[in-house]
């Protein structure tokens, strides 16, 4: 039986996804994030065709959403979008702490996925984390500087950023940090595999199919990186998708 435990680190909720037999088991894990404004609850599906081949699954709850909601308005929520990201890569590590404390973790087998906001908190991680060991990007963007200011120049449009010109500096400066684009190296031929919509409205289906492009050929071994496009397909994550997520693991972990 799948077991759903509700747990908590240091302030950070989390569902802890495992075959009930084997909870106290040291097991290939995933760290799994939801996107914006959804929920851990959310990826649930693809948590259970995950620990149904074997993995562990954390599902942990991003900064200002679900159980750690703190009723900021829409705008709000917008302008802390990088804020939230920042957050999700510091959590992870409190995240592994966990793991390996309790002895929870095979062998490093660390793998690191999500949705959307997710994804592109999975890119970060890959920059800036040499222990996930594999990951998947599902409709995020490994060039976060460049999402950074298409979403700024958004906000632009329509008003003054509530921030300052020093403030804004210095978010830039920790976006560049982690973005892959900027840090390619880093990827060090792990694992990494991309979903995308071509016909994704909110984040550029370009942004993931460009960064394949460059880098595919930087991998001795092509079994390492995979773009799957899915034609006519907006900003949701098909069940194709989870099932070639569950599969790239399933290759790459087990």
């Amino acid at each position: 039986m799948i077991g759903i435990y509700e747990e908590q680190v240091n302030q950070i909720p989390y569902l802890h996804i495992v075959k009930s037999e084997n909870y106290n088991i040291e097991l290939p894990t995933i760290i799994y994030f939801h996107g914006f404004t959804s929920a851990k609850e959310q990826n649930l599906p693809i948590a259970y065709m995950l620990a149904q081949k074997g993995f562990r699954v954390l599902l942990p709850e991003s900064l200002y959403h679900g159980e750690r909601s703190n009723g900021l308005t829409d705008k709000q929520l917008q302008m802390s979008f990088w804020n939230i990201v920042i957050q999700n890569v510091q959590d992870l590590e409190e995240l592994r702490s966990v793991l390996l404390e309790n002895n929870w973790l095979l062998e490093d087998k660390l793998g690191i996925a999500g949705t959307s906001m997710g994804g592109i908190t999975t890119s970060a991680a890959l920059a800036k984390y040499n222990w996930v060991r594999a990951a998947a990007i599902m409709m995020g963007s490994p060039k976060i500087t460049d999402y950074a200011n298409a979403l700024i120049g958004n906000f632009k449009k329509y008003g003054e950023l509530p921030i300052s010109d020093n403030q804004l500096q210095q978010l830039l400066t920790e976006i560049e940090a982690m973005d892959l684009s900027r840090h390619v190296n880093t990827l060090d031929q792990r694992p990494v595999m991309f979903w995308h919509g071509d016909k994704d409205p909110v984040v550029p289906f370009e942004h993931s199919f460009l960064f394949y492009q460059e880098v595919k050929d930087t991998y001795l071994d092509q079994q390492n990186i995979k773009f799957i496009k899915e034609p006519g397909v907006g900003h949701k994550v098909s069940l194709n998708g989870y099932q070639e997520a569950t599969k790239w693991f399933e290759k790459h972990l087990l």
